[in-house]
């Protein structure tokens, strides 16, 4: 099994998005996550949106964590559904969830559903009442992100990872300096794929590894 790397880019323009994604491509990233927080002229205009959705090859996903209201997140998502891109990020705290699910898989996008814990870890009881939930909910991808606040905590997301992934496309793994272990080692146990930075300084989360990084480190896992 080889394992999947999606590169997590935040830009400010859509002209610099189409150079990350092209830089993305060329890194052989297999996933690339287009955070749209900062792209203000997509909110309005979706053509920016088509434009970063039919750029190169590699599957995208469309991800927004601006702190915007809720019809202008809902606005911005269901625009990314419409405009191709092939995956939309949805907190499993949103508001009316299943409509929205079922609205962008009517678009044609598969929905992500994520939650975040960024103070610690979880049990492994309620990682699965999470799963659970993000199941119910109509996600074709389940992402349940932690935080390792111990080098062990990141064994309970790797043995969760393990099981889970037999019911459903999981990501799972801990952020944070502590949680590297996790995110490196979780396509291993099952998960769908990682994340990475699309290289050193560019970092769109807490503990993210460069994309070649991982490579070499999957290399000497053999």
């Amino acid at each position: 099994m080889t394992p999947k790397i999606c590169v997590s880019t935040l830009p400010k323009t859509v002209p610099e998005a189409l150079r990350l994604i092209e830089k993305a491509e060329a890194a052989n990233a297999d996933f690339i996550e287009v955070r749209l927080d900062r792209l203000e002229d997509c909110l309005e205009n979706h053509r920016g949106l088509a434009d970063l959705a039919a750029h190169v090859k590699t599957p995208k996903i469309a991800t927004d964590k601006a702190s915007r209201n809720e019809t202008e997140h809902r606005q911005m998502l269901t625009g990314a559904a419409k405009s191709g891109f092939e995956y939309v990020d949805v907190e499993l705290s949103t508001p009316q969830l299943e409509d929205l699910i079922k609205e962008l898989k009517a678009l044609g996008a598969k929905p992500i559903v994520s939650f975040h814990k960024f103070d610690g870890s979880l049990s492994i009881s309620e990682l699965n009442s999470i799963l659970e939930r993000q199941i119910s909910s109509g996600a074709e991808v389940c992402k349940i992100v932690t935080t390792a606040k111990q080098v062990q905590d990141n064994l309970t997301t790797l043995n969760f990872t393990s099981t889970a992934s037999t019911k459903a496309k999981v990501v799972c793994f801990c952020m944070g300096e502590l949680g590297k272990v996790s995110r490196l080692l979780s396509p291993l146990f099952g998960g769908f794929f990682t994340f990475a930075s699309l290289e050193r300084g560019s970092e769109t989360a807490f503990g993210q590894m460069a994309i070649q990084e991982m490579k070499a480190a999957y290399e000497i896992l053999g």
